[in-house]
């Protein structure tokens, strides 16, 4: 199992490497396993060129618990905090992402697992930040409403230019400061106590979160 989550890595790297110089659709597995420095017959079994396009978002979600955060935080600074981690470690493999982001909008396959996929990340993000509890708003609502932030941050990001992150930083605050809002409004509905940052902090208006790629 570990050899397998190794290869899959590996593979996912080198591909997004390729990716930079190529669109992602034109890249065979015999390239990539070339340029991992494994054989073809490694992925027998393991992972295809489509498997591997699954394993980037979990692979950039580790990221995230790279670094603690400070507990006496704003619940919405934590998560800032660990979902910038995210896109930090993404800038590295820009290129490669990009071209690889384009190639799983034009294929059903990947669309209907990205809404799983950004749950997925939404929930880690909640987790390093030590929010994943019914504090203030049941989880899954929070995981819904995270996960559309990350995915309204990505779309910020993909538009980046200078490598300040001024766009990302920038809607992802926005996208925090509309959940913690609406965070704020569950909590007030059903009884449950608003944390800190609900009551705090104003929230500026914004779409209402959900799960959008």
């Amino acid at each position: 199992m570990a050899r397998n989550a190794s290869i899959i890595e590996q593979g996912l790297l080198a591909a997004l490497a390729l990716a930079a110089e190529k669109p992602w659709a034109d890249l065979t597995l015999g390239e990539i396993a070339a340029q991992a420095g494994l054989t073809l017959a490694d992925f027998h079994g393991v992972a295809t060129r489509e498997t591997l396009a699954d394993a980037v978002d979990a692979y950039f979600d580790s990221a995230m618990s790279a670094e603690g955060v400070a507990t006496d935080d704003l619940p919405r600074e934590r998560l800032f905090e660990v979902i910038m981690l995210r896109f930090e470690a993404m800038e590295a493999h820009r290129d490669g992402l990009k071209s690889l982001l384009r190639y799983r909008e034009t294929v059903p396959a990947h669309l209907i697992r990205l809404p799983a996929a950004r749950r997925a990340s939404a929930r880690w993000a909640l987790a390093c930040a030590g929010l994943d509890d019914n504090s203030g708003a049941p989880l899954g609502l929070k995981v819904l409403a995270i996960a559309f932030v990350i995915a309204r941050a990505e779309r910020a990001w993909r538009r980046e230019t200078s490598g300040d992150f001024a766009l990302t930083m920038a809607a992802l605050d926005r996208s925090l400061r509309a959940a913690e809002e609406r965070m704020g409004w569950v909590a007030r509905f059903t009884g449950r106590g608003a944390s800190r940052s609900e009551t705090d902090t104003p929230a500026s208006d914004d779409a209402a979160p959900g799960s959008g790629a």
